[in-house]
């Protein structure tokens, strides 16, 4: 099947109030469904991280409560009706505080009120549950994450943590009353997507926060101590994005302690991530066969050094999934190797085609199927701002390949991925709106002012019309 689709966060959805949310979601698949595409990709949903990335959450199997929809929580009875806020072109981190968390919290107390049986269910149901919602009542009682907690807390002794359930049990119910919602509104949009034939395709990232939930509770397969030290972080060498490499600071994993339980962790996530979504993007594909590994005391990511991964092991633990392989950045034959042996699609991203080779793997007359090919990512510039600020060959070279003159460059782009053999062609919403680089997601390396972006609008008729057509004509039309 030939299929066609959208790189979009779930947060970046229009509408009233200070981020887009799950109500909003099922809408959109609709949209893109009434024009024939069948897939919606996704960045993490987990509880973000520092400056709000998704890529550094404390949990990988939690879900962001901001993204949940105040409008079902009335509809469900737990809040009385709610006159929100105009939406803005960006997320809104003071009306999220001052607005939309308040009313989250209200509605999760009054649902642990009504159901408690229902949350006893829910930790039944999800073995992580009752440690992350541990853990997020810990991390407000205490700050941070679990690093800086007292001894007994940070080594979890269980007299200390049977403690802190009873001291703070009103928390640790709030929190996994908002999972359980997160659940229910999630399992709304799932059905929706099933109904209209869209697939959902999710976000793995490799690695996770050093202090998030994940680290506290199954600490033996990371490399650090009892206090949180790690001998060596996560990050890349120099790269496209930065000459300095990327010093990201995650633990590396202990893969051998993983092994010995069969890597139970890592299914637990898979099984996690398939109950919502129908494929998964593993992020830094790379890294299962070697990782880069920066020193605990080094300043740059540029004194790092390839450590090995688990390779086929992981994989074949795990068993056959549905993934996308991220395969970009520092490819070696070795991964391309364990890649094509699992028979994973990669990715072709056609921003990074362009360069002085005539056969660049991304470019599309070099594809195989078995592939997905794209514009671009959450990590690029927009396909117009990448265009605009392209050096003149490269432009050139642009040019010539589409045989158009560059006055239409992101739509130049998106027909490319479309007509390729590709089995799925995938666009952010940025570039199917012609957006200029002032809406780009994300700058990698950049602490400050990444994934705010936020559509003010539905896209228009014309726009719809025009990638329904494109879709109908390259055969991806479902």
């Amino acid at each position: 099947m030939r299929r066609a689709g959208v790189l979009l966060h779930v947060s970046s959805l229009p509408g009233p109030g200070p981020i887009g949310d799950l109500a909003t979601a099922r809408g959109f698949v609709l949209w893109l469904a009434e024009r024939g595409l069948s897939t919606w990709q996704i960045l993490p949903t987990n509880p973000v991280g520092p400056g709000r990335s998704p890529y550094a959450s404390p949990s990988a199997f939690a879900g962001e409560a901001s993204l949940l929809s105040i409008a079902d929580l009335v509809v469900d009875g737990l809040l009385p009706p709610q006159d929100p806020p105009p939406g803005q072109g960006r997320v809104d981190p003071e009306l999220l505080r001052n607005w939309k968390w308040p009313l989250l919290n209200q509605a999760a107390d009054t649902l642990a009120k009504r159901e408690p049986q229902a949350l006893v269910d829910f930790v039944k149901d999800q073995a992580w549950a009752a440690d992350w919602a541990l853990y997020a009542a810990l991390a407000q009682s205490h700050g941070g994450g679990w690093w800086g907690w007292p001894e007994a807390l940070r080594n979890r002794d269980p007299k200390a943590l049977g403690q802190a359930r009873k001291s703070l049990a009103k928390a640790v119910d709030r929190e996994l009353a908002l999972q359980l919602l997160f659940e229910r509104q999630w399992a709304r949009l799932r059905q929706v997507a099933d109904q209209a034939g869209v697939e959902i395709v999710g976000d793995v990232p490799i690695f996770v926060s050093g202090d998030g939930a994940d680290t506290w509770v199954h600490r033996k397969g990371f490399q650090m101590d009892a206090n949180g030290r790690q001998p060596v972080r996560a990050g890349v060498p120099a790269d496209y994005f930065s000459p300095q490499g990327q010093l990201w600071g995650n633990p590396h994993y202990d893969w051998g302690a993983m092994a010995q339980d069969g890597f139970a962790w890592w299914k637990a996530r898979m099984v996690r991530g398939l109950a919502q979504c129908h494929v998964l993007r593993v992020d830094h594909f790379r890294g299962f066969e070697s990782a880069w590994a920066v020193p605990e005391h080094a300043e740059t990511a540029l004194e790092g050094h390839w450590v090995p991964g688990p390779g086929r092991q992981l994989f074949d633990a795990l068993g056959p999934i549905p993934l996308i392989a991220e395969d970009l950045g520092t490819i070696t034959p070795e991964v391309r190797a364990l890649r094509d042996d699992l028979g994973l699609p990669g990715m072709k991203v056609l921003q990074f085609a362009f360069g002085d080779d005539d056969d660049h793997p991304f470019l599309p007359h070099t594809y195989t199927q078995n592939c997905v090919a794209y514009t671009g990512t959450h990590d690029n510039d927009t396909a117009l701002g990448w265009y605009r600020s392209a050096p003149d060959r490269v432009q050139h070279r642009v040019r010539v390949y589409v045989g158009r003159d560059g006055s239409d460059a992101a739509w130049d782009l998106i027909r490319l991925a479309w007509s390729s053999v590709a089995e799925r062609a995938i666009a952010p919403m940025q570039d199917l709106l012609s957006l200029g680089a002032e809406h780009r997601m994300n700058v990698p390396g950049q602490a400050h002012g990444n994934w705010g972006w936020r559509m003010d609008h539905w896209p228009s008729d014309s726009v719809g019309l025009r990638i329904q057509e494109l879709t109908r004509a390259y055969g991806r039309h479902q």
